[in-house]
């Protein structure tokens, strides 16, 4: 039977939304005037509320030394699954189970107190975890050195930067040996060089037995310490399952795959559409089509691809690489650009499109898609993509001593 440490079912939260409720008539406001006299009010406006399920239904497992990233969208419901995991507050329906302690960083400097010097709320901040103060003293030095806040640390935290806060903060959640550690997107206060040293101390708690949640925008941050990962789309469980799979769905969801255009009265691209299948697998397949007031003399497609930021990365055309059958004069048609085993890390990247002849160009579609790509290799440890660029070209090293 699997170890669980955490196992969520049927958790659901309801908030109520209050809203102002205005007349739209005259007769309407004499009424509303009425009913709040009646009622002891002002009479401007009733307040309505609204019921607002932050998550719905959602189920999951946990297995001990499992590192899980929760990924979604803003407004998913990330954020209230891990307040309702760290007991912050309750769920609405369902129930959860926890075997462990937890510890929780969900929001900069939760838990500390502001007047206190970061001495006394490492002190303070243990004992809300639940440790004794000589589990406290023993941790103590490495929880400093980690968070490099020695020459501050019989400092007022008031006066310490917010990355000085979330440094401190996660340095004692982490170090106090929780059985489950959850960890909320506040990393993203700390610098490049921090984060790095906090996804380390993630994945060695992972190596000792001990749970991690991670909830984080930097997708490859989660690739690269996850084992596993959630999927949430507006409260619901959407996806679960391998953090690569996970990934790959959130990014085929919410990527612009197709694009239509509306044909004019000369030689226009009127749609680009990408296989979204092969691209899961790993390959580029792209489709244009076209339509012409008069039949075009051998049309001709091309592609450019870029990064997110518009960088142009590599582009093909049928005039640099002519296809094993051209196409027929055509008034309408379709071209088919295929990369198999697509060369690139996993990052976004958008396509621009263009048709023509043998002879001169007609139109063009700047952008006319993007699309997220999660490359099927992955390499621990890899460099972000803006230190490396984007391109993963085949290759072979030796060494020799």
């Amino acid at each position: 039977m699997a170890d669980l440490v955490i196992t969520a079912e049927g958790l659901g939260k309801r908030y109520q939304l209050a809203h102002e409720s205005r007349p739209d008539t005259f007769r309407d406001s004499f009424l509303q005037s009425l009913r709040g006299f009646a009622r002891g009010f002002s009479g401007l406006g009733n307040k309505v509320t609204e019921d607002f399920w932050a998550l719905k239904d959602v189920s999951f497992s946990i297995e001990r030394g499992e590192v899980t990233g929760i990924i979604g969208r803003n407004g998913a419901g990330k954020s209230t699954l891990l307040k309702l995991l760290a007991r912050i507050t309750e769920p609405t329906t369902g129930r959860i189970t926890l075997r462990g302690r937890v510890a929780s960083l969900l929001e900069v400097g939760t838990g500390f107190h502001q007047e206190l010097s970061g001495r006394e709320n490492i002190f303070l901040n243990g004992a809300i975890l639940g440790m004794s103060r000589r589990e406290i003293r023993r941790k103590f030095d490495e929880i400093v050195a980690f968070a490099e806040v020695e020459r501050f640390l019989d400092t007022p935290v008031k006066h310490y930067s917010s990355g000085m806060y979330v440094r401190l903060a996660f340095s004692v959640a982490a170090h106090l040996e929780p059985e489950i550690l959850i960890v909320d997107e506040v990393l993203a206060v700390g610098d490049g060089e921090f984060q790095k040293k906090c996804l380390g101390r993630m994945d060695a708690i992972s190596r000792t037995g001990r749970t991690v949640l991670f909830v984080s925008h930097n997708l490859e941050a989660l690739r690269s310490i996850c084992s596993r990962g959630l999927l949430l789309e507006s409260g619901v469980m959407a996806a679960s399952g391998p953090i690569q799979d996970v990934i790959a769905r959130y990014h085929l969801e919410h990527s612009e795959l197709s694009a239509r255009f509306p044909a004019s009265d000369k030689p226009s691209i009127t749609g680009v559409e990408i296989d979204g299948a092969r691209l899961q697998a790993g390959d580029l397949v792209v489709k244009l089509t076209y339509q012409s007031p008069w039949p075009l003399r051998s049309p001709v497609g091309g592609f450019v691809l870029s990064t997110a930021d518009g960088r142009p990365i590599f582009g093909s055309s049928m005039r640099t690489h002519p296809p094993t059958d051209p196409l027929a004069d055509s008034r309408a048609g379709t071209c088919t650009w295929e990369v198999p085993q697509l060369a690139l890390h996993s990052g976004n990247y958008s396509l621009s499109a263009w048709l023509g002849d043998k002879a001169e160009d007609f139109d063009q579609r700047v952008d006319a898609v993007s699309f997220a790509f999660v490359s099927p290799r992955h390499y621990p440890g890899r460099p972000p993509v803006h230190t490396i660029g984007p391109v993963d070209l085949p290759c072979r090293w030796t060494a020799q001593s």
